[in-house]
């Protein structure tokens, strides 16, 4: 006897970044260069705030929206870092920033709403808002560095738009949006009913002069929801903490959704998030500059069409010319040259793969060149098969 499960949640199809990493490991890969997983184990002093906790027995249930103390703390923290004002019921602390994006997609889709994400994109968006029977509405940046274009936000917006998704720096590109875009964005939006979520899990991770982001539009600031992550700025993945900022009624209501998904954030983790917001990732963040200026000069030596990375841990250079599929280009780099990148498809932009180097600098070069020698190759049978077809 077959039971029918839920209709949307078959629609929901499983991350392409960790099938494509499956396939990886299926072909014995040795060079990986695909999750967003800073290669920095987590700071001695965050890890000890932890073990601390542990020890004084902080293992019981905590409060629904996190500790009032945590939220404070964080409200000082962005009052510094980003120059936004928010109290701690504004805050609710969540299980990474997946959790945070999930809470407030769930709360505010109703069925037909529509969301515009700007491509590439994270794939989670995408299936999330699909999974609530909303529409999603994409902008292709791939043609305007990345930057997002008046003009292409008005035929974005309809009636029916709910919410834009801004990730900034992004992933898979690395790019930051440029004060131009963002006010670009602020003048499309400013005199409408549209929330703005703010996927903010790499600002803390900039290579140049750091600007604030969209926060800096106080006048919009309950309708601006802020998903924020520890993953990445603090070399913290595996710990699964962050946090969503929104206007008080807002929260109250994804807490609901919060609170039967997780019921509260583990009590032993939040002094350890007290810890890392006060941490100094310069460091960590000179390291990844390194690796980036490394990385971009190889690709360009290669004559890839590739933009410089701002931000984040990630380059996105178009494979176009080659007139393969991402899929097929980065499935025959990884069988024939055993190195994994991930192919742009899984951002919906086709023609680019996308290299994380938050890997050791040994991992990037041997990366490079191995595809320089993919690309020599690729370029030779396509010469050939030219030749013969003009035999």
């Amino acid at each position: 006897m077959e039971i029918k499960l839920n209709e949307n949640i078959l629609k929901v199809q499983t991350s392409k970044i960790r099938q494509f990493n499956d396939y990886a490991k299926s072909v014995g890969v040795d060079t990986v260069m695909t999750l967003g997983e800073p290669d920095f184990n987590t700071p001695t002093e965050i890890t000890q705030s932890a073990i601390a906790a542990l020890e004084d027995h902080q293992t019981k249930y905590g409060p629904t929206p996190g500790f009032w103390d945590l939220r404070k703390e964080i409200c000082q923290f962005e009052e510094k870092f980003n120059h936004f004002i928010c109290t701690p019921d504004e805050i609710l602390i969540t299980h990474g920033s997946t959790e945070a994006l999930t809470s407030a997609i769930f709360t505010m889709l109703n069925p037909n709403d529509e969301v515009i994400v700007p491509i590439p994109a994270y794939p989670m968006y995408r299936q999330m808002i699909e999974y609530c029977q909303g529409v999603v509405v994409t902008i292709d940046t791939t043609s305007t560095h990345f930057q997002i274009t008046r003009k292409q936000l008005e035929e974005a917006i309809t009636p029916k738009t709910k919410a834009i998704i801004l990730t900034s720096p992004n992933n898979p590109t690395g790019t930051i949006y440029t004060q131009e875009t963002l006010h670009h964005i602020y003048e499309a939006v400013k005199d409408l009913p549209i929330f703005i979520i703010c996927d903010d899990v790499y600002n803390q991770i900039v290579f140049g002069k750091r600007e604030i982001g969209f926060v800096q539009f106080h006048d919009l600031k309950d309708r601006i929801i802020v998903c924020q992550s520890f993953s990445k700025s603090y070399a913290m993945p595996g710990w699964r903490c962050g946090y969503m900022i929104a206007n008080a009624d807002f929260c109250k209501q994804a807490m609901k959704i919060h609170q039967y998904m997780i019921v509260a954030l583990n009590t032993f983790i939040q002094p350890a998030m007290k810890v890392a917001l006060s941490y100094d990732n310069r460091q960590m963040i000179e390291s990844y500059k390194k690796r980036r200026d490394y990385i971009y000069r190889r690709l360009k030596q290669m004559n890839l069409e590739v933009e410089k990375p701002q931000g984040a841990f990630y380059i996105f250079p178009s494979i176009r010319p080659f007139h393969l599929s991402s899929t097929e280009f980065c499935r025959r780099f990884a069988s024939e040259y055993k190195v994994a990148i991930i192919p742009g498809d899984c951002f919906e932009a086709d023609d680019f793969i996308r290299l994380s180097f938050c890997v050791d600098m040994n991992t990037i070069k041997t990366a490079c060149d191995r595809l320089e020698q993919f690309l020599r190759k690729l370029k030779e049978q396509s010469f050939t098969n030219s030749a013969l077809k003009n035999f």
